[in-house]
This record gives structure tokens, sequence and C-alpha cells, in this order.
């Protein structure tokens, strides 16, 4: 799962965010994100590319509203196409999360144990899925982050990792006409090094809006 996120005004992130059409200036830096809050999201719109603020847990359009009744801030690939929630974004609108960094919890003696993930030198591209809510006065665009199995390299941190797409596959991912099978098969785990730091227990608040403290060296995975 993803459950915490980072997004640091850097060269690395200006780099994806170029690659995908977006040229905003300055973009806040974001620390210890939790789900409901506010994140930017990369989609299509009347035909473009578009940074949007949108709420980081999905508010189905044909739901009553906000509501926390359901975690739906994460989207289990496996089950995608099976969810009222997730079915149409899934086929219409995809979305791409920039990401700085992540946090998983991985098990141990001490309970769990909070730890970093980056790529080195790159911001991470999350595969997304948005919707759009409206009750006639108010207006609410949302997102899910779609997780997947993790990689063999992966697992000694946690079960599942959130899709992190390849640049070639960008394009596709965001055009709702790329058909449904090729899209699938970009629902992966993540196939390229990544470097996991142990980080300070501070995080697991999420009213801490700090870098995590690493507490240990990093390792690649």
């Amino acid at each position: 799962m993803c459950g915490r996120y980072n997004i640091i005004d850097d060269p690395a992130i200006h780099v994806l965010l170029d690659i995908l059409g977006i040229d905003i200036g300055p973009l806040p830096t974001r620390l210890n994100i939790a789900p409901t809050e506010s994140v930017p999201v990369v989609h299509i719109h009347e035909g473009r590319h578009q940074l949007s603020e949108m709420r980081w847990w999905l508010v189905p359009h044909w739901s009553s509203g906000p509501s926390q009744d359901y975690a739906m801030f994460n989207a289990r690939s496996e089950n995608i196409e099976k969810s009222r929630a997730y079915q149409g974004p899934f086929k219409y609108r995809r979305a791409i999360i920039p990401a700085s960094s992540f946090v998983e919890w991985q098990k141990n003696e001490d309970g769990k144990q909070p730890v970093m993930i980056e790529a080195k030198g790159k911001a991470l591209a999350f595969a997304g899925i948005w919707d759009y809510w409206s009750d006639g006065t108010q207006e609410v665009l949302s997102c899910s982050i779609i997780t997947t199995e993790a990689s063999k390299s992966f697992r000694s941190i946690h079960s599942r990792m959130p899709v992190i797409l390849e640049e070639q596959n960008f394009e596709s991912w965001l055009d709702e006409k790329t058909p449904i099978p090729d899209v699938r098969e970009m629902l992966v785990p993540y196939g390229k090094t990544l470097v996991a730091t142990p980080v300070s227990k501070n995080i697991n608040n999420s009213r801490v809006k700090e870098l995590p403290q690493p507490i240990d060296q990093p390792i690649a995975i």
C-alpha cells in the first residue's frame, strides 16, 4: 500500500513535470502527505495535460459525497475493474501522481518501522485514477494511487507497493483511448532499483510535516 508520501520542490520533480508537459514554476514542497489531503495530480483535460489539486481519497461521482467509511486512497490493481468505484475511472480517468518519495511500514520485532523509499536521482510517477463529484453547489476532484504486489526485492519491506510508471508509458497511461489490455500490462511491480531508508517514527503522526529523519543507512532494493 501507500499511506504517506513526499513532494520536494527540486530539479528531479521538475524533470518529471517537464516530461509530462507541465510548467507551473515552483511546486510547493509537501511533507508527510496523508490520505484526504490535497495533492497535485496530472490528468487530461480538454485534450491537454493539466495539473490539478485533488483530494487523496477517491469520491465516486455517483456517491453521496466525501466520506471516510471506506479506505479509497489506494486502489488494488487486482480488483480495479471489479469495483464500482474504480472501474469507470480506470477506463476513462487515469492520472499520474508525482512524488519524491513514499513511506512503507516494515514489520519487525518492535512493531512496524517506517521506511522511506526513493529512486536515486529521479522523481516517481505513481499510476492513479481520479473522479469528479458535485452536488450542484460543491465540487470535489479526488484521486487514488493504484497499488500492486511488491517486487521480489521490495518484499522485505512490504507485500505491496504503488504502481510506478516508466516514462515510455506516460502518454498511453493518460490517454483514455489506449486499449485496456495495454493499460493492464502497466500494472506491474517496479522493476528498477529503489533506495530504502529507515526513518524516525515521528512521521507516524500525520500532523508532523517534516522530511522523515533517517535512523539508519539507506540500502538498495
